[in-house]
């Protein structure tokens, strides 16, 4: 699929930081993908350097959004349609909005922590994992177009963006949210709808599913390795530092059943997460 710009400008991109927010502060979701996509290629082409101190930019509280969907707080959706083509269009509606979250959160992660002393395997890390939210949210936009609906047609909840608030000034706790707990939230739920999509006569649905499954089990991975590097340098216990992160910023419990073959293969072992049932609950 090619990729075009629609309004940053070339020159505004001088920097990793740059290039970050203005994906973030992008208000059109086509757009925050082409970015995304277009940072990465120059980033990997060594195209771009960390920051520039006197002409980047904060990144913006909250990121860009198009008027559509409206955004509610969770308590207030409606309850997801069940089966059929409403029941469809509610999941891959909401995979979309994951995936445009995901996009800002990783890409927030970059900008925000571009200072942060790391090798630069750690960015080219989230750069990656960048790109491939951007890949996901393009996916499932297409599959929308395929059943006649787009991202927007239903209302969205506004809750994911508050862990990046909660952790806007702590790299380990972002580390330690978004990928080992919200990602790796994807790898227990992933694989019963992608079943779900076989047995029920929908491949596409399984096979966008299928792809999404095997990137976020990398993106876990990334996550887990640089939060015991970081815990490592700092002489610090993951699994009880991990335990702390999470009972401070996340809001609930985190919920079995677990998927635990595919959590320790990325890295995330029980330790990690088993005693938060308790923790939390």
């Amino acid at each position: 699929m090619t990729h075009t710009l629609k309004t940053a400008p070339e020159q505004s991109i001088q920097s990793l930081k740059s290039g970050a927010r203005a994906i973030v502060a992008a208000t059109d979701p086509s757009e925050k993908a082409s970015l995304a996509y277009e940072v990465a290629q120059k980033w990997f082409s060594g195209g771009l350097g960390l920051h520039r101190s006197a002409l980047d930019k904060d990144m913006p509280n909250r990121p860009g959004r198009p008027d559509k969907p409206v955004l509610l707080p969770p308590r207030d959706m409606p309850k997801r349609a069940m089966g059929g083509k409403a029941g469809k269009l509610a999941l891959l509606h909401s995979l979309a909005h994951i995936e445009l979250n995901a996009i800002d959160l990783t890409w927030d992660l970059l900008g925000r922590f571009c200072r942060v002393p790391m090798p630069r395997s750690f960015f080219d890390d989230w750069v990656q994992v960048g790109l491939e939210e951007a890949k996901h949210f393009t996916m499932l936009e297409k599959h929308l177009a395929s059943i006649g609906a787009s991202y927007g047609d239903l209302p969205a909840h506004d809750g994911l963006w508050q862990a990046a608030q909660s952790t806007e000034h702590d790299l380990l706790a972002r580390l330690a949210i978004i990928p080992l707990v919200l990602e790796a939230r994807g790898l227990d739920i992933t694989p019963p709808m992608i079943e779900k999509a076989r047995s029920s006569g929908d491949p596409e649905t399984a096979r966008v599913l299928e792809v999404i499954y095997r990137d976020e089990k990398r993106h876990v991975a990334f996550g887990a390795k640089w939060f015991r590097f970081m815990c490592d340098r700092e002489r610090i216990k993951p699994e009880p530092k991990f335990h702390e992160l999470v009972r401070e910023h996340f809001k609930g419990p985190l919920k079995p059943p677990f998927n635990d073959r595919a959590r320790s293969e990325a890295g995330l072992t029980p330790g990690f997460y088993r005693p938060l049932i308790r923790l939390t609950g």
